[in-house]
């Protein structure tokens, strides 16, 4: 008996403390337990967030230096290694800070280059000024405008007329005037806004002695126009159109050691030579022959720079929103 009354009370006091626990966890200790744990948790989630905010910070500031380096690189470290001055002849379009952003962007990890950039202006605009102040490449901004009669329209041909003469003129002169060929050496390049450029390019012409070529791709009708190459030597050319000038090439497909323009210190651009021949021109006045041509991109077997064109943007849009609302975009909004 008294066996069977210690069972029942040990049950019994078994089943008392399982339910005074039940009671006391659900309607006491649980909402106390999980309350101070959700304020933990949150104390927990506010200090890992101040944490990473720092670090966040911390980080901002160190990209901050690391856009510093990169802007200044080409000027400092590499200062031994010759000098790019590219020439970029530009005007106000629509599409024109898309494409000197774009154009920028490659030649921030361009090393020891100098952009000369030259608008088609009486003077220099808002927009190109404030945008070559904030693009972190070492540059020189002229402007040089082209007279009226012999200006392009808007819906004329992009072959009608000599593009860029005035602005690489302007540029020749800063060069003339203020590089000092034998400390600063260099290479001249003339490169179009609207260009693609791989950055194997740069390193290909930097070291030029005279005159260096490469292939041009998607220009003249063709995926690509260039230089032929025997034995390392320029024999001739692959090109379709006029393959009879002197030197039937792009723009973007040579690059000129700085000194020959002022060794030939009247050697210019023309508006007055027959089209396709501006490149032939200015490379007969500095006297180059076909034997001082220096190929380059693996004896001109590889395309690193591409005629690329932007396409002319349709805002015909704007003139319907004023019709319509009385009023287009916001032309403070630069675009």
């Amino acid at each position: 008996m008294v066996q069977i009354r210690m069972r029942k009370l040990f049950f019994l006091y078994i089943a008392i403390s399982t339910v005074a626990f039940i009671w006391f966890y659900s309607s006491c200790g649980f909402p106390e337990c999980k309350e101070k744990e959700i304020e933990h948790l949150i104390k927990k989630y506010k200090a890992r967030n101040k944490e990473l905010d720092k670090k966040i910070s911390d980080l901002s500031q160190q990209l901050q230096g690391c856009q510093k380096n990169v802007m200044s690189s080409g000027r400092t470290e590499f200062s031994h290694s010759p000098i790019i001055y590219m020439v970029t002849p530009t005007h106000t379009h629509s599409e024109q800070k898309a494409n000197l952003v774009r154009l920028s962007h490659t030649l921030l990890h361009v090393k020891n280059i100098h952009w000369i950039v030259v608008e088609d202006s009486v003077s220099k605009t808002v927009l190109v000024s404030k945008f070559l102040q904030n693009s972190g490449v070492k540059n020189t901004h002229l402007a040089a405008l082209t007279p009226h009669e012999i200006k392009m329209k808007y819906n004329d041909p992009t072959w009608l007329k000599p593009k860029g003469v005035l602005q690489r003129n302007a540029a020749l002169q800063w060069i003339r005037e203020n590089v000092k060929p034998n400390r600063d050496g260099g290479v001249v390049y003339f490169a179009d806004d609207d260009n693609t450029y791989s950055l194997e390019i740069f390193q290909e012409m930097r070291n030029t002695k005279k005159v260096t070529v490469w292939p041009v791709g998607l220009v003249g009708g063709l995926r690509y126009e260039k230089p032929v190459v025997k034995d390392g030597k320029v024999t001739g050319w692959f090109t379709y159109w006029k393959p009879n000038r002197p030197f039937p090439m792009d723009m973007a497909g040579f690059a000129v050691n700085v000194n020959l323009f002022f060794k030939f210190p009247d050697a210019r651009f023309s508006n007055e030579v027959p089209r396709g021949f501006l490149e032939s021109t200015i490379l007969e006045q500095l006297n180059v022959k076909m034997e001082d041509l220096e190929p380059r991109a693996e004896n001109c077997s590889k395309v690193l720079v591409w005629h690329t064109r932007t396409e002319k943007t349709k805002l015909k849009n704007e003139q319907l929103m004023i019709k319509q609302h009385g009023q287009g975009s916001d032309t403070n909004i630069e675009v």
